[in-house]
């Protein structure tokens, strides 16, 4: 047994007597994870740390490790000044919550992740212990002590959500020989050489899952974003999400056996949602376009259509072209952040546009008469010329103005795309696609 594993075992032993948190997570724990040696796993090396960037990630890592325990002082201060005590158990547990929900971001597992911040917790509580025996000796406090609530809490979760990046970025770490370049990094005083050991190994340990599709069926979870302001697809009704793509989530969720959690997006929004890990899926009626595809895959496509005027019925003769709507003193209505902002921006030059921020009352805009027009798509044109009396489409019975594909969003990964694909198709084929397309446009 290496001196390292026997190091980590005494030291871990020992932080579970001391926290009842930290031992609730056995569970999700297999016993390798905590006795086992360290092994070399040649299916998963790390980047040598004569490769730049590898060396800059676990570089940066070590930094912010470093950087969120040297906080602690501050947190030490505020509670002995305060006369709070170090343990905090709900606070912790919302702590581990989260740094479970930042690592699902990332495709890291929620248990391995949550290990590894428990250990940081425990590596925390270290160092403030060490400050409070130090003032009651009568080391002197620092004469500035920030706010807990204000100023360190939102540091010590700016620095969480970068090392759950970080760790991603570097993952997997597979090097042991790091451990000692780990523990010499870390310079902190009242933290132990043995509960940074112990810490290391819980980064050792930390594990990603293989695809998406893992990550789903693990977790029993499928995230999916809306918007919630496009019908038929996406909309609200009685406090729940409703629409034609709400009906194929539910569907898709089935498939895999998991539940929904959905996640709030928006158009301006959408691509940053996605960047930044927090849905599976987009399902909102989304137009498939080359500036989504650089960013994230589209699904094959379940729908087709294009762009359509519509205005009040007693203007609709004045608008049956796109050169009779781009005129000076004609008013276009347009949601921001979606295709139908991007049309209108590219292709009038003359008519005045009027950004409307919520694109579920934008059509009323219209009825009132503070806008004259709105170019979307033909199957929006459709519902909200039954649904409201005194609209219509402008150009009724000629080609849309584009044409386009409606598809779902995800993020860039393979295996997860071939499912959605695959579930679509078969939908597609079986008649549930056009089952929920013609119960959300029933009058």
């Amino acid at each position: 047994m290496s001196t390292f594993t026997r190091t980590f075992k005494r030291t871990f032993k020992q932080l579970l007597v001391r926290n009842s948190v930290l031992a609730s997570l056995l569970p999700l724990l297999f016993a390798p994870l905590l006795f086992a040696p360290l092994l070399y796993t040649p299916q998963a090396s790390a980047a040598p740390l004569n490769d730049p960037r590898g060396a800059q990630h676990i570089e940066r890592l070590f930094e912010l490790i470093e950087a969120r325990l040297e906080l602690m002082r501050g947190v030490a201060a505020y509670k002995f000044s305060n006369q709070l005590a170090i343990e905090d158990q709900a606070r912790e547990t919302i702590v581990l919550d989260d740094a479970a929900g930042a690592a699902l971001a990332y495709g890291l597992t929620p248990a391995s992740s949550r290990f590894f911040f428990a250990i940081q917790i425990e590596a925390a509580k270290e160092i403030q212990r060490y400050w409070f025996e130090e003032w009651a000796d009568n080391r002197q406090l620092p004469e500035s002590i920030p706010s807990l609530q204000d100023e360190l809490r939102p540091r010590l979760n700016e620095l969480g959500e970068a090392i759950v990046s970080t760790i991603a970025d570097t993952y997997p770490i597979t090097d042991k020989s790091l451990a000692n370049q780990f523990v010499r990094s870390i310079n902190v005083e009242g933290l132990s050489d043995s509960t940074k050991y112990a810490l290391f190994r819980a980064l050792f340990e930390v594990e990603k899952f293989p695809n998406r599709l893992d990550q789903i069926v693990a977790t029993g979870v499928l995230r999916v974003a809306t918007t919630g302001d496009y019908a038929p697809f996406s909309t609200v009704r009685d406090d729940l999400p409703a629409g034609i793509d709400i009906r194929l989530a539910g569907d898709l969720a089935r498939s895999l056996g998991v539940d929904i959690r959905w996640v709030k997006t928006s158009w301006p929004t959408l691509l940053d949602d996605l960047r930044a890990g927090s849905f599976d899926i987009a399902m909102s009626g989304i137009s498939r376009t080359l500036a989504r595809q650089q960013v994230g895959f589209l699904s094959q496509p379940y729908h087709v259509g294009g762009k359509t005027p519509i205005s009040r019925c007693d203007q609709t003769s004045k608008y049956t072209s796109l050169t009779d709507i781009d005129q000076p003193g004609v008013r276009v209505i347009v949601n921001p952040g979606g295709t139908n902002e991007d049309f209108a921006r590219t292709q009038l030059h003359q008519a005045s546009l009027i950004s409307h921020g919520d694109n579920r009352s934008i059509f009323a805009e219209l009825v009132a008469g503070r806008a004259d027009v709105m170019i979307t798509d033909a199957i929006e044109v459709r519902l909200q010329t039954v649904r409201e009396p005194d609209l219509c489409a402008t150009m009724q019975g000629q080609p849309t103005l584009t044409y386009q594909e409606k598809a779902y969003l995800l993020p860039r990964d393979l295996t997860w795309r071939e499912y959605v694909d695959t579930w679509l198709s078969l939908r597609m084929a079986d008649g549930t696609v056009a089952a929920a397309f013609a119960a959300e446009l029933l009058p």
